[in-house]
């Protein structure tokens, strides 16, 4: 089910919105942006809405400066606008849509439905993990490059789980793919950089942009959150035997170790880099390379321009 997050401190308004919403939706509701902000970061919402009040600018700058973030951009938000606050677009207040409180009861939920499905045909997310994928990816590489941004790129990869889904079926591998979205975004936004960005290429695959000095820590931490995690995917007999059993593309029956996650890193200093897709094959061969060792671990370019 979706999710909205209702963001006021008024109980009863809240509860109001809630009531209207909660048939179709998930919802949860928090005083402030503040107190939402670690559920945002764990799993991106399809929609916040967030009242606001005149005299409220503490308001204003979350909203902004959570649009402001890479991961975040198109989040969409829906403000309940208090009576005497004046919306007006050139003041640069990052909203998608508002609303009057005085309308909600007639027009919530057709105003929440309307902001869901223009986000979902504007912006490309992958469905599993709310995450962006290709295209916003490539945006976000490029424009950084453009800007002559100091970064590094990586590019998380899950190996044997094309065995461990055809084993369990698709819907334990559509968990195993969100629980790793989630330890990404999570050890990514623990750093809270203003600059981070999380993206999901598609299937297993899953590229995270960090500052160069921060993307090796992070990284140990993905990979070890990811080994602990992972076992508790498998049944007990398959974790007692530290494997599984299943079949290779050409339909042999095989033994498979557990999942682990290779990670291929890149930074800007390996180039020059011009263009999106020559840094993210850097991260690719880094990925390769990573692969060819047995257990999870990321594989960092030592390469440095001369120029």
């Amino acid at each position: 089910m979706k999710q909205i997050l209702i963001i006021s401190d008024d109980f009863a308004l809240a509860s109001d919105v809630e009531k209207l919403l909660v048939q179709r939706y998930s919802t949860r509701i928090f005083p402030n942006i503040q107190a939402a902000l670690d559920s945002i970061y764990e799993s991106v919402p399809n929609l916040v809405v967030v009242e606001m009040k005149k005299g409220d600018p503490e308001t204003e700058i979350l909203v902004r400066n959570l649009k402001e973030e890479p991961l975040f951009s198109q989040l969409p938000i829906l403000a309940i606008l208090q009576g005497g606050y004046e919306y007006r677009e050139r003041d640069g207040l990052l909203i998608d849509d508002f609303i009057r409180k005085e309308d909600i009861k007639q027009e919530m939920s057709a105003r929440a439905d309307l902001c869901v499905s223009r986000s979902e045909r504007i912006v490309e997310i992958n469905p599993l993990t709310r995450l962006p994928g290709n295209i916003t990816i490539q945006r976000q590489i490029q424009d950084r490059l453009d800007r002559n941004e100091s970064f590094a790129l990586a590019y998380a990869d899950i190996d044997f789980f094309k065995p461990f889904n055809d084993k369990y079926g698709f819907g334990r591998g559509d968990e195993v793919l969100r629980i790793t979205g989630r330890i990404i975004l999570n050890m990514v936004k623990n750093m809270r950089s203003r600059r981070s960005f999380v993206g999901h290429i598609g299937g297993d695959d899953f590229i995270y942009i960090l500052e160069t000095d921060l993307i090796e820590r992070v990284s140990l931490e993905i990979v070890k959150a990811f080994d602990e995690i992972i076992p508790t995917f498998y049944d007990s007999e398959d974790r007692q035997r530290g494997f599984i059993q299943s079949r290779d593309r050409q339909g042999n029956r095989l033994d498979f170790p557990f999942m682990c996650l290779s990670v291929g890193i890149t930074d800007t200093m390996a180039g020059p880099f011009r263009h999106y897709g020559e840094m993210t094959e850097a991260a690719t061969d880094m990925k390769k390379y990573a692969k060819q060792f047995r257990d999870s671990c990321y594989k960092i370019d030592q390469r440095r321009s001369a120029s």
